[in-house]
């Protein structure tokens, strides 16, 4: 593992989005702004050592009570026939909720996500409440070994990145932002320089909220809550089959936060510090 970051979690899975109508609810967390959001470039970090892309795992901003929950969207090239038969990579109800609760979240998305459920990225991708970033198309691991996951050659890996990007952008989804988050978290100096020619900045986290596979939503809640601080970037899923505590869990863990003083914010605000 480089010494640009440190990866704290194991292979995680999935995200989905409700038939809601995109923005129909404010963001009560949005912090006051000049100008729209919609009119400014997110911001990025500058390359590391010798080029690397660079990494962030926790926000600038270390007093502020400020807190990026993220959702990784995940989908491998060959589940096309898992999902075929019913499995749900998806989870509505949790999208729902985040728009119910008013929370702004930031999505991880991979291509193949995208493409099984282009109707729920472009929801997703129109909100205000809501940015995708990318998380490769195939979930693929871009060093190995990565717990289990199958693994790409150095040489697909902007491949990989500019076809996710364009998967999700056919959707037609316009909440884009350039933030990159490797399959299960791993990587190494070598799979950065392979990354640094897409521009992207690396997002990683410093709480693992410990929601895939889990069956306890209590136990995610205190996970989460027992971990964040002032600027802390936190890891969940929202795919049904592999995370389904996760929605209940967000219900605990928003108001908790909320009552000792935070506010949720996307990555791109948190970046911007």
């Amino acid at each position: 593992m480089t010494a640009l970051g440190v990866v704290l979690g194991a292979a995680l899975v999935g995200c989905g989005s409700s038939g809601d109508s995109p923005g129909h609810a404010a963001p009560a967390d949005r912090a006051p702004a000049t100008a729209s959001p919609a009119a400014k470039k997110p911001p990025v970090l500058a390359p590391g050592p010798d080029g690397l892309t660079p990494v962030l795992e926790r926000g600038p901003n270390r007093t502020d009570k400020v807190v990026a929950l993220t959702f990784d969207a995940d989908m491998t090239a060959d589940e096309g026939p898992r999902a075929a038969a019913g499995e749900h990579f998806d989870n509505p109800e949790l999208i729902a909720l985040l728009r119910r609760l008013k929370v702004p979240a930031t999505v991880f998305m991979t291509g193949r996500w995208a493409e099984e459920y282009p109707a729920q990225a472009r929801s997703i991708g129109t909100d205000p409440l809501f940015e995708i970033a990318n998380h490769s198309y195939s979930h693929y691991a871009f060093t190995s070994p990565c717990y289990g996951l199958p693994a790409l050659e150095e040489d697909a890996i902007g491949g990989e990145v500019e076809r996710a990007f364009g998967a999700i952008r056919k959707t037609g989804a316009r909440n884009v932002v350039p933030y990159f988050r490797f399959p299960g978290g791993c990587y190494d100096d070598a799979s950065l320089r392979a990354l640094a020619p897409e521009r992207v900045t690396a997002v990683q986290w410093d709480v693992v909220s410990g929601d895939a596979f889990a069956t306890d939503a209590d136990a995610v809640a205190e996970q989460v809550l027992d971990g964040v601080e002032p600027g802390s970037l936190v890891v969940m899923h929202c795919t049904r089959s592999a995370a389904p505590v996760t929605d209940e869990a967000v219900g605990q863990v928003v108001p908790e936060l909320r009552r000792r003083g935070y506010r949720f914010v996307k990555v791109s605000e948190l970046m911007a510090g």
